[in-house]
């Protein structure tokens, strides 16, 4: 199995961007997905999570109202929305997905930066 996430990159502090994490050799639909974040110097910590069937989702506190976790099953793909970026949201973000096993994606980069 194979977790791609992207959509990562350079954002102004007050922007937004999308993440995205493609699924393939695995059923989906029955992962629960999480994104994580790790800053340099910083412990791996995790953002937002949402179950198989996109009923039950939790944030960080520190993401609550500006962060969107979602998933597309007919797609394969989970993602997250950052909306109001900040600098302190720079970090590696990776996506994990859980059920009978544990899949990690190589993450990607978002840099929140004047």
């Amino acid at each position: 199995a194979q977790l791609v996430e992207s959509g990562g990159g350079l954002v102004q502090p007050g922007g937004s961007l999308r993440l995205s994490c493609a699924a393939s050799r695995l059923t989906f639909s029955r992962y629960n997905i999480s994104w994580y974040r790790q800053a340099p110097g910083k412990e791996r910590e995790l953002v937002a999570d949402i179950n198989s069937g996109g009923g039950t989702i939790n944030y960080v506190d520190s993401v609550k109202g500006r962060f969107t976790i979602s998933r597309d099953n007919a797609k394969n793909t989970a993602y997250l929305q950052m909306n109001s970026l900040k600098p302190e949201d720079t970090a590696v973000y990776y996506c994990n997905a859980r059920w009978n096993l544990v899949f990690w994606g190589q993450g990607t980069q978002v840099t929140v930066s004047s």
